[in-house]
C-alpha cells in the first residue's frame, strides 16, 4: 500500500516538473487564469478533479 502511494506521488512530482521545465510561462498563465476565477470555480474545479481521480484509480484497480 505505502509503495502505491510513493509510487503515485513520484508521478505527480515528475507530471508537475515536466510542467515547469517545458513550459513555465504556461504555467504563469494558467496560475494567472485561476486568480482570476472565482472561488467558488475553482471549488468546482478541485472537487470534479478529485471524483475523476477517485473514478480513474477506481477503474485501474477493477481492470487489473
Amino acid at each position: 500500500m505505502m509503495e502505491t502511494i510513493f509510487l503515485a506521488l513520484g508521478l505527480v512530482l515528475v507530471i508537475e516538473g515536466l510542467a515547469y521545465a517545458l513550459a513555465p510561462s504556461l504555467v504563469e498563465r494558467l496560475l494567472a487564469a485561476l486568480k482570476e476565477m472565482p472561488l467558488d470555480a475553482r471549488r468546482r474545479f478541485g472537487l470534479i478533479s478529485i471524483a475523476f481521480g477517485v473514478g480513474l484509480i477506481w477503474l485501474v484497480r477493477v481492470l487489473s
